[in-house]
């Protein structure tokens, strides 16, 4: 066993370790379990001989079964503190030492798989071995001899009652399902304190150890696919889903924090001692160690939560888990002579995943404490907070897992939806998302599209629409271009699309986006009210920019038509199909000239700036006055500048036109509009749907999230979710110190499905 000292004294550290990897196996009624996880750790191993241990392990493990052996024995161990009434019990000190040494072992064990089915963890014990309700009984029989305080002896009775429960029930015949089980409910359901939060956060680490089996997967879940802990998530009984799910959102709402020198820290000490991995200083160990770190040297700032992030990291892997089946289906062909011929078909679906309907069906405390309606509902419904949610959320919005949680929310939950639309402090959520628009160029595109997929989910209720342009705001302090003063919230929302779409057509030129920013700008468009002379300015230049565009699309596409048998030019930049551009554009514009139509027929009166713009740059509309696309669109814009041009014709006098006095003559002749001879077009109004197979987006998105953002330390050389840039020679891990080094996905093959609807 070269990854340990050759002659160790028994019952050291360096000892029970050596022998948990080795060859020998111990049952798991024997004392070493108790010695190992018992025993404060003093190890200072070097990266290479956790390495070399891991090799080992995985070698012996087939044999000694000790991984399924240590994990039954932390699932003892949390069964123990769940019904324990002080969170200061030696046991806790057993728990943190199982979680951490099975986390590495496991972690290894996994990035190293060479089979699909992950046979290589054997999650099962060897038939020789002892049932686990026996060996829980060998274990409270030790336990007894231990205690003397005849309130503890009932506490064991009923963890021991408890166990034999779980273990005897055909859900739990596992071992993955047995420790998923007493991992989730002892999260669910032991409060977090300052004596628990540290073992609560390894515990979370454990999670996600676990389920990143699914980094070795491709993007597209398959009917073979096998996610033995994440799997066995899915079975769990609803009212504990509701349980955890709720557990997970207070974790993030609450926030927990403790200082470096408060209680968490006991949990790895018994004297001076520190646990197990906090000595071993290696690679291997860098994802459970790092929340230690952080909390002794803070760097993210008060605000931060190391089990608040984690918790949220947790929750998005397990929503947007799709568990793919194959079903055989038979059908009878009859063909004409009436003989029947059996075919057999092959389909595959998607198990409902318990955890995205937990959410779905969450809310609010405040108004669900009873059922108004008399209604009964199956399961624990998951309550709460909706207030402190929204908060939250405000304040973490930066953060591009909270955008996640929002758009999840939002699109999944209609309780949570009309309770934010409700809301008179919209700009709490709004002003985070468009700070992150505005500083586009620093962010990740999927990042910008679930912000605008987020506005347009917004956009689509009236209330909403109107409610943004009643909300004033002071000042936009992180607005560098010019100084907004005393501007409406709808007004800078405004601004921010306009300044998206121009980004995107000098950066990215990605016509998802355009249509994203237009669509939200339709739906707000006849609500707009008293639209700031910014807005109103930037709201006709983008008609003017995207004008140009289509010009030049014109124009190239005439010349294309001149070239003479097929001859096409080098590096003149045209589109293989530049008929299908220039017909995105001409949607395009046509959008934008609907946007105007709706604010001068339906809001006029309340937007003289939005006429000035008009007035100040009509050329801009003239080219397009007899285009045939554009001819009818622009009818109610030309007459509107007839009415006004006239009025200004009539007062003019020969004296000179200031900009206060045009707009006083704009705003006085609001009021005698009538609005004779427009033409009433069918308001525009876009939804959001999500396209087929969403999960192929969000899967390796969360995933991606987690790696570059929790520390988590894996082999990026096996990562088949997403797409991976490797890393320089001499760097074996991503997510340490790249945050964005992973490959980008393609969002808007799997968010972006517009659905315009005409009333």
């Amino acid at each position: 066993m070269g990854a340990v000292a050759s002659t160790p004294a028994k019952d050291t550290a360096e000892y029970l370790i050596g022998t948990f990897v080795g060859e020998k196996s111990f049952p798991l009624a024997s004392d070493y379990w108790q010695k190992l996880l018992e025993l404060p750790f003093d190890l200072h191993w070097p990266a290479h001989r956790v390495s070399k241990a891991s090799e080992v392990f995985a070698q012996n493990n087939c044999c000694t079964r000790h991984l399924a052996k240590i994990l039954i024995h932390l699932a003892w161990c949390l069964q123990e503190l769940a019904s324990a009434s002080d969170m200061r019990s030696p046991t806790v000190l057993k728990t943190v030492n199982a979680l951490q040494i099975s986390s590495v072992f496991l972690k290894y064990l996994i990035e190293n798989a060479k089979s699909d089915g992950h046979e290589e963890l054997f999650l099962s014990l060897n038939k020789t071995e002892e049932t686990p309700s026996n060996f829980s009984r060998v274990l409270l029989h030790m336990a007894k001899r231990e205690r003397t305080n005849e309130t503890e002896k009932s506490e064991l009775l009923r963890s021991f009652l408890a166990f034999v429960e779980m273990w005897n029930s055909e859900l739990y015949q596992n071992v993955q399902s047995l420790i998923t089980h007493s991992v989730l409910s002892f999260i669910a359901k032991v409060d977090v304190s300052p004596n628990s939060y540290q073992l609560h956060h390894e515990l979370l680490n454990f999670m996600l150890i676990a389920m990143s089996t699914q980094l070795l997967s491709g993007p597209s879940p398959g009917p073979y696919d096998l996610h033995p802990f994440i799997d066995a998530a899915m079975v769990q009984e609803s009212s504990l889903v509701s349980l955890f799910i709720r557990k997970l959102l207070l974790n993030y709402i609450t926030r927990p924090q403790f200082l470096s020198n408060s209680a968490p820290l006991t949990i790895f000490s018994e004297g001076s001692q520190p646990g197990v991995l906090q000595r071993v200083g290696s690679a291997a160990a860098n994802f459970v160690l790092l929340p230690l770190n952080y909390l002794v040297n803070p760097s993210g700032g008060t605000s931060r939560s190391p089990l608040a992030d984690i918790s949220l990291s947790v929750l998005l892997a397990l929503i947007h888990y799709r568990k793919c089946v194959l079903v055989e289906s038979v059908k009878d062909r009859s063909d004409e002579s009436a003989t029947s011929q059996h075919v057999l078909k092959k389909e595959t679906y998607f198990f409902e995943n318990p955890y995205y309907k937990a959410l779905e069906n969450a809310k609010d405390i405040k108004f669900d404490r009873a059922d108004i309606e008399g209604n009964a509902h199956n399961g624990l419904r998951v309550r709460l907070p909706f207030a402190s949610l929204f908060d939250t959320l405000g304040m973490c919005l930066s953060d591009e897992s909270a955008v996640l949680l929002l758009y999840l929310l939002l699109h999944g939950n209609s309780a949570f939806r009309e309770y934010v639309l409700v809301r008179t402090d919209l700009d709490t959520l709004l002003m985070p998302l468009l700070e992150t628009l505005y500083d586009a160029a620093r962010r990740t595109s999927n990042q910008i599209y679930m912000v605008l997929i987020i506005l347009l989910i917004l956009s689509q209720d009236p209330s909403f629409n109107a409610s943004i342009h009643k909300q004033m705001l002071p000042s936009v302090p992180w607005y560098q271009e010019r100084l907004l003063h005393e501007t409406s919230l709808g007004s800078l929302i405004i601004i921010i699309l306009i300044r998206t779409v121009k980004y995107n057509l000098s950066k990215l030129r990605d016509v998802y986006l355009h249509t994203n920013c237009l669509a939200t700008l339709a739906n707000m468009a006849p609500h707009v009210h008293r639209l700031s002379a910014y807005a109103s300015q930037r709201l006709v230049s983008l008609f003017e920019m995207l004008s140009r565009k289509y010009t030049k699309l014109a124009e190239l596409e005439k010349d294309k038509m001149h070239l003479s048998n097929g001859e096409s030019r080098d590096g003149d930049g045209l589109p293989e199909d530049m008929s299908v551009e220039l017909h995105i554009y001409t949607d395009f514009l046509r959008i934008v000239l609907e946007i105007l139509n709706a604010i001068l027929t339906y809001g006029l009166p309340q937007n003289p700036e939005v006429v000035y713009a008009i007035m100040h740059r009509q050329e801009v509309f003239k080219p397009f006055k007899n285009h045939p696309r554009f001819s009818e669109l622009l009818e109610n814009i030309f007459a509107v500048l007839d009415f006004f041009n006239s009025r200004m014709d009539a007062q003019k006098m020969g004296r000179e036109w200031s900009v206060e006095n045009v707009l006083q003559v704009i705003t006085i002749n609001c009021r005698s509009w009538r609005g004779d001879g427009m033409k009433i077009f069918t308001q525009l109004h876009f939804t959001y749907e999500q396209e087929s197979n969403p999960e192929e987006f969000f899967i390796p998105y969360v995933w991606q999230l987690v790696v570059s953002r929790s520390g988590f330390s894996f082999n990026p050389s096996i990562i088949n979710l997403f797409p991976v840039n490797l890393p320089i020679e001499g760097s074996n891990a991503i997510g340490e110190t790249d945050t964005n080094q992973s490959g980008e996905l393609n969002a808007k093959e799997y968010l972006i499905d517009l659905t315009e609807i005409q009333p």
